[in-house]
């Protein structure tokens, strides 16, 4: 304690030197959790995306995942009305969505464009999965009337001049081979926010999609979950449920989210290896230019019988006293900035390859608050020791006559 407040006491000697010094720490500790936090909402963000769209959990054959089709539905699944029943016995399933992929022509009579069609259960689809989907005009696939209704991408409404009520044909392989038709009206015009799906992407229920392919398969089950941390357990304990089937998660479908969050794992590592790099320095350099006016009085502690490390310590506490409270202000500054986001919200513009903006917002997460702190404390007790070093072991008639 008496070595903590020598240290503190010579901290204020030079009020303005430490001033910029904790100024310049609270930056970059501000700096680095507000870094930190927009990469781990963006992660969030398109965990949840990617788990709403496929489902935390995705089952099928093991030939789906890993072989291609020679005709549609090669490798779907049979028996799905069982499997489901099964899983939905489980307590932390909440839903199991069958759906099928498929791609042909739809055509308004008088131009034909290709398409990837999926095929879904609209009764719980648009329920379970909530808004995933921005409806630009007319409504949902309902299921109603026997179905035969689609939501086309905006683009692909766009070519074929479709609006909600317009008639539309859709053709496609069958799984014998054959080519087969079926008319379909247009229930609603979506986008997804990414223009080049939207120029392809169709929707349409479940059982118009099996009657144009001739089938009673679907392509997958998406099994969704109460929550996304249950996602590892529920994996292990549905395929061994189910040995016969593949099960991956929803990250090993979310290939956009792998890349992006690689990315931005390097450009933020890279950021904060710089920043602390400059902190460092700063510490480094305010605690030099201290010890070298300080030479003289060091040896003459020295030369009153006090030990080298007792002073390495006392500088060292030095730099922890100026390390802490730069990141406490800093941790402060990034809070405080972190929540007026969500009172005062900011619209980001598009990323590339989407067409729509997305809100700003900052994670604020305890570990990475904790971490960060900690992290800029060490770093500049260290870089103070390293510099009061080669002082407190010079001789002592060499450090009195200093100048």
């Amino acid at each position: 304690m008496k070595w903590l407040r020598f240290a503190l006491q010579n901290t204020l000697r030079n009020r303005r030197r430490s001033l910029v010094t904790v100024a310049i720490a609270a930056i970059g500790t501000a700096a680095l959790l507000l870094a930190g936090g927009f990469a781990l909402y963006t992660y969030q963000s398109l965990g949840q995306a990617a788990a709403r769209t496929s489902g935390h959990l995705v089952l099928a054959n093991p030939q789906q995942f890993e072989q291609e089709e020679d005709t549609p539905l090669q490798y779907g699944l049979t028996d799905y009305a069982a499997v489901s029943r099964r899983l939905l016995v489980d307590p932390q399933v909440r839903a199991v969505l069958p759906s099928i992929s498929f791609g042909g022509l739809v055509s308004n009579g008088d131009k034909s464009i290709v398409m990837l069609a999926l095929g879904v259960d609209p009764a719980s689809e648009f329920k379970i999965k909530g808004p995933f989907l921005k409806v630009i005009a007319g409504d949902v696939l309902s299921g109603k009337a026997g179905g035969l209704e689609v939501m086309l991408g905006e683009g692909l409404a766009r070519s074929l001049k479709a609006k909600p009520g317009s008639g539309l044909t859709m053709l496609a392989s069958t799984t014998d081979g054959a080519m087969n038709a079926l008319d379909v009206t247009v229930a609603g015009i979506f986008s997804t926010g990414i223009p080049d799906v939207d120029k392809r992407l169709l929707y349409v229920d479940l059982p118009s999609a099996q009657r144009l392919l001739h089938t009673d398969r679907v392509s997958t089950l998406g099994v969704f979950l109460a929550r996304m941390e249950q996602t590892d357990g529920a994996q292990v304990r549905i395929a061994a449920a189910n040995p016969a089937l593949t099960v991956h998660t929803w990250m090993d479908e979310a290939f956009f989210y792998t890349s992006v969050k690689q990315l931005y794992n390097r450009i933020f590592g890279s950021l904060g290896f710089i920043i602390g790099l400059i902190v460092v320095f700063v510490v480094t350099n305010a605690m030099a230019m201290s010890i070298i006016e300080r030479t003289r009085e060091i040896a003459t502690l020295r030369a009153i019988g006090t030990l080298p490390s007792q002073l390495t310590l006392s500088l060292a506490l030095e730099g922890m006293i100026l390390g802490t409270a730069g990141a406490v202000v800093g941790a402060a500054l990034s809070l405080a900035v972190s929540a007026a986001l969500y009172v005062f919200p900011i619209q980001m513009p598009p990323p590339p390859g989407r067409s729509t903006s997305y809100p700003l917002n900052i994670n604020i997460d305890l570990t990475l608050y904790v971490a960060t702190v900690a992290a800029m404390v060490l770093l500049s007790m260290l870089a103070s020791a390293w510099v009061a070093r080669k002082t407190v072991h010079m001789p002592i008639t060499e450090a009195l006559a200093h100048t």
